[in-house]
């Protein structure tokens, strides 16, 4: 292993690597150029010159939160010559299952392409480019009724683009019915559950330990004095915004200065300071702004001639995913009290994400690996193959809920790309990949086991008993992060947490303490069933965020 030094200078390398080429370097470069003709720059002390130009005119601050910003997404250093794949995900019995899961997922991706005759990818006809186009804002709209249908199709029989109408309207508003989620999560749970380490000793058959939880291998979490330690925030003797709890300070007292000092944190624009102010809650007026900043999406120029270039991707080539994500938004989103409203925009910003190339970047430190397609004829030859889709990232059912919630913060189409994009690559891949990460879903689900064996074993094994595992209830809500399943002011105060400590942590905390809050009513639930009408973590009894601090506070 490396010492500290040296671990220093491999991150600061590899950070000013990252940053070269930039659109901020260019910036920062012209900046310091422009300025050498100001009076105040003197030759003999030239270099404090510049800096103090920069540090005057915000650039200084500007370029730390990007180093800020690439110091949370930087893989942890390990041994200079270890392979890239070790970097990523240093346990070999967790990058073989993670391996097997993406075949899986392709080969199903594949089957449905081959069973319904729809290939992966097809040049959209001129006509369905400019129906696209002139629908961009309303592709939320039902599907045309026959009488329409039916209407279009003789006024365009007596043109020559009569073909283009069947074309158009079998493809622009597809037969969803047809297509079906690549997996859902229970599936993915049935994998973690088979995981197995191969240096552990499985010939005694059951432990103590594999008979209690779902879970069979061993991974390092954190048990309740860490977590206090690791969330001193979080303390029911510290004031939270939105949460009932009595602290040391009034709430009025405490929100009126939490505000005041948000509106100044927004004004330094400080990446770091607005991460450390949001572990006690955003303002609901300032939240939009602290997240931007936290990660550092700055919606430049350049930023929305980005967008626009993968709009104009979406509009001249159609993809069998854009089927999966529109089936997604129609089974999840639409059907949801909060977010139906924002089903266009759903759908214009999931289409531009999966054609979002700078999106393959997070799998440099994700355990997994883009899924890759071969040109027709070519299957095996490795010059003829290609990332599909071209983000590397297939949708599976409720992958829509990532990005819902950020619709109630962001009226501009760009600004929201950019903000869920960052949230994508910095912590959702976690909740569907496989690996050993802190914050990754296996080690999330042991978390949520380990404390409520330990905290409620009573109720635990209950539970167990009558076949209601915990973890069968907990996982759809931590694999979306709770999305869906609680009140929109409340997931956003747990997403203010998960910015401002980095961290998914929290999300298993949570589910936990859902468990702890429902125990006297699950101690008499008979079935899995009747746990999970139990368990909902919304209503008025359990829509307190306080819940988050319960273990932590134990």
């Amino acid at each position: 292993m490396m010492n500290e030094g040296s671990e220093l200078s491999v991150t600061i390398a590899q950070i000013v690597q990252r940053l070269k080429g930039t659109h901020l370097h260019s910036q920062l470069e012209k900046q310091a150029k422009e300025c050498l003709h100001r009076p105040e720059i003197r030759l003999e002390s030239i270099k404090e010159d510049v800096r103090k130009f920069l540090r005057a005119t915000g650039w200084e601050r500007k370029l730390q939160n990007a180093v800020y910003r690439e110091l949370h997404i930087l893989p942890p250093s390990g041994h200079p010559e270890a392979p890239l794949e070790h970097t990523k995900e240093p346990l070999a019995y967790m990058r073989k299952a993670q391996a097997s899961w993406e075949k899986r997922i392709l080969k199903s991706l594949n089957s449905m392409c081959t069973e319904l005759g729809v290939p992966l990818a097809r040049k959209r006809p001129v006509l369905e480019q400019k129906e696209l186009t002139s629908k961009w804002n309303e592709m939320g709209a039902d599907e045309p009724d026959a009488k329409q249908f039916a209407s279009d199709a003789y006024c365009l029989s007596l043109c020559s683009d009569a073909s283009s109408l069947t074309n158009h309207y079998s493809l622009l508003f597809a037969d969803l019915s047809k297509f079906r989620p690549v997996y859902a999560p229970k599936d993915f749970l049935e994998v973690l559950i088979n995981l197995k380490n191969p240096n552990h000793d499985h010939s005694d058959g059951l432990t103590a330990r594999s008979h209690w939880g779902l879970i069979p291998i061993s991974l390092s979490v954190r048990d309740v004095p860490q977590l206090r330690e690791a969330y001193p925030e979080l303390s029911l003797s510290c004031s939270q915004l939105g949460i009932d709890d009595h602290a040391h300070v009034p709430p009025d007292l405490f929100e009126s200065e939490h505000i005041r000092i948000g509106k100044k944190v927004v004004d330094e624009q400080d990446s770091a300071a607005a991460q450390q102010y949001s572990r006690q809650g955003s303002p609901t007026g300032l939240r939009a702004q602290l997240w931007a900043l936290i990660l550092n999406i700055t919606n430049d120029p350049e930023d929305v001639a980005h967008y626009e270039q993968l709009k104009a991707a979406v509009i001249h080539h159609d993809l069998l995913v854009d089927n999966l994500i529109y089936k997604d938004v129609k089974l999840t989103a639409s059907n949801d009290d909060y977010y139906f409203v924002f089903e266009d925009v759903l759908y214009q910003v999931l289409l531009c994400f999966s054609r979002d190339t700078a999106v393959l970047e997070h799998f440099s430190y994700n355990s997994a690996t883009p899924p890759k397609s071969y040109i027709q004829g070519k299957t095996g030859e490795e010059e003829f193959a290609v990332v599909y889709p071209p983000n590397g990232v297939i949708p599976f059912h409720g992958f829509s809920m990532y990005v819902a919630p950020l619709c109630f913060l962001y009226n501009e189409p760009c600004k929201l790309y950019s903000v869920f994009r960052e949230m994508y690559v910095r912590y959702f891949f976690r909740l569907h990949s496989i690996s050993s990460s802190p914050s990754g879903i296996v080690s999330l689900c042991l978390q949520f086991e380990r404390l409520l064996q330990i905290h409620l074993p009573q109720l635990f094994f209950h539970l167990q008993e009558i076949m209601a595992q915990p973890l069968r209830i907990a996982f759809k809500w931590m694999v979306r992060a709770f999305s869906g399943y609680l009140s929109t002011d409340q997931l956003l105060l747990l997403w203010d947490r998960i910015l401002g400590y980095d961290s998914l942590e929290l999300v298993a905390v949570l589910a936990a303490a859902v468990f702890a809050f429902r125990a006297e009513n699950l101690m008499e639930v008979t079935s899995l069933a009747s746990a999970e009408q139990t368990t909902p973590p919304w209503g008025p009894d359990a829509s307190r965020t306080k819940c988050d601090r319960t273990f932590c506070d134990m």
